[in-house]
């Protein structure tokens, strides 16, 4: 799943990016408003932490001006400011939640599930294809009865396949969702990731399920 964060401090970026990416999130940082407008509305985020007070271009503005477009990412508010007033114009900007710096990681880490669980389909229900079977909640893996261990990026990428199967996926595409914003797709480094999935995923079975495409990308099918 990939976030947007839009946040102009760069140690509490640096904070969030850091712990949302070691539980398998794909962190994208915003450092003004105009560029966090520009992020959310030109990609395709599961969630967008949207700081109130920013450089360019203030948060609430930025959420309201998405809505305008019809960006409908859940937003989540971070903002120093805590009394009623200034919850009351978070929410009626168009935001999802709202959350009061300083917080604990644990509770942010907790909105940011509950809202990427409720938004569009359930996230938190279970994936399935072909035999394949993909817990989103305890990032478990099976294939049949075979629970497989996959790293952070292995079972990053395969969620992504297993949100888009039978379509195709280039490089740039999976860069952008399972790396992120300012990764090099050039490099061979998704290549990599895509044959020790494959080495986990089919190796031991008759069906294949990923597919190279050659010279654009991988398909997730049964074929």
């Amino acid at each position: 799943m990939k976030i947007l964060v839009v946040e102009d401090e760069k140690k509490v970026a640096s904070f969030i990016k850091r712990g949302l990416e070691e539980e398998n999130f794909s962190v994208d940082i915003a450092a003004n408003g105009e560029e966090g407008l520009y992020m959310a509305e030109a990609n395709r985020y599961d969630l967008v932490l949207m700081d109130v007070m920013l450089p360019k271009k203030d948060g609430l503005t930025v959420i309201r001006e998405l809505r305008e477009k019809g960006v409908k990412t859940p937003i989540l508010c971070l903002t120093a400011k805590d009394n009623v007033d200034d919850i009351v114009a978070g929410l009626d900007s168009g935001s999802d939640d709202y959350l009061t710096k300083p917080f604990a990681f644990a509770e942010l880490l907790a909105r940011v599930r509950a809202l990427v669980r409720r938004s569009g389909e359930d996230r938190g229900a279970e994936i399935f294809f072909a035999d394949l079977r993909l817990d989103p909640v305890t990032h478990k893996v099976w294939r049949g009865e075979k629970e497989i261990d996959l790293t952070a990026k292995e079972y990053g990428l395969l969620e992504y396949f297993m949100r888009s199967p039978n379509q195709v996926l280039t490089r740039t595409m999976i860069a952008e969702h399972v790396w992120d914003y300012t990764f090099d797709s050039f490099t061979n480094i998704i290549d990599v990731y895509v044959n020790y999935l494959r080495k986990k995923i089919d190796k031991d079975y008759d069906k294949k399920l990923i597919h190279t495409i050659r010279g654009v990308g991988y398909v997730l099918k049964e074929a």
